[in-house]
């Protein structure tokens, strides 16, 4: 059941040109649109914070802060647990998780056609199809300002799971080169290894993104949930994957930078 939290756990319908937040929950989706439980909800995807330092990030009274943290945990999508280092203090954490956004702002204007209108009927190209298939629901999406990034990546990281058997090597040249024959052979672009101080990938015609309007924005989240199980899985440890260009920023490629989880800082 989709649930708006305003107040305490009131429902309604989302207001129209209003920035939401959709959240998955155990006990179901959570919308939120205040702008300062959204703020905290951003914060805590980095990291967990003190009830101190939610109050500084806010910006407002603690009892403003203790009420947000209250109805958020109502609605199963923060939790708490006591500061082992002040048993007084409770640190909070995120436990729902980001499945989409709506941003009138993102809003694409332009005719869908525009990116629809590539495939030619009786074409002998098995992935047309599906690339238009892809391309309108994405676009369609897009016009209405809605982004799915984070379930976008979340569907990608487990196709990576399955897909890690395939493509597994030992040597991380040899594991890269698997990748990229993969790509080509399913017609998802062509990959190029562009270095290795941090490791970086380059990928011409993307499947995900080559036909998408230019928003100035990464667009690959699926890619890249793909291509963070691998490198995760072939590390042995949790890898971020950071897309710095992308067609949809303007490019004639899209550049994915592989590095240690929590080393994103600087990345460019």
């Amino acid at each position: 059941m989709e649930q708006e939290m305003t107040g305490r756990e009131r429902t309604s319908r989302p207001k129209p040109n209003l920035e939401i937040d959709l959240y998955s929950t155990r006990d179901g989706m959570r919308t939120v649109e205040n702008p300062v439980r959204r703020a905290i909800l951003t914060a805590l995807r980095e990291r967990e914070y003190t009830f101190d330092e939610i109050v500084a990030l806010a910006g407002r009274a603690k009892s403003t802060v203790s009420v947000h943290l209250q109805d958020l945990t109502a609605a199963g999508v923060i939790g708490s647990r006591a500061d082992p280092e002040d048993a007084r203090r409770k640190i909070f954490f995120l436990t729902g998780e980001l499945v989409a956004s709506v941003t009138p702002d993102d809003r694409v204007a332009d005719a869908l056609a525009a990116y629809t209108g590539a495939y030619r009927a009786g074409s002998s190209d098995p992935f047309a199809f599906y690339k238009l298939i892809f391309r309108t629901v994405r676009v369609s999406l897009m016009q209405e300002g809605i982004l799915l990034d984070p379930l976008l990546t979340r569907a990608g990281e487990r196709v990576g799971e399955e897909l890690y058997p395939a493509v597994t090597e030992t040597d991380t040249g040899a594991f890269c080169a698997k990748i990229a024959r993969f790509w080509e052979e399913h017609n998802l672009g062509r990959i190029e290894i562009a270095g290795t101080e941090p490791l970086t990938l380059l990928v011409y015609d993307c499947f995900e993104c080559a036909d998408l309007p230019v928003t100035g924005k990464p667009a690959c989240a699926f890619d890249s949930g793909i291509l963070r199980a691998l490198f995760s899985r072939h590390y042995g440890r949790p890898m971020e994957v950071i897309e710095a260009r992308c067609y949809s920023m303007g490019f004639d490629h899209c550049r994915f930078e592989i590095i240690a989880d929590g080393d994103s800082n600087g990345v460019g």
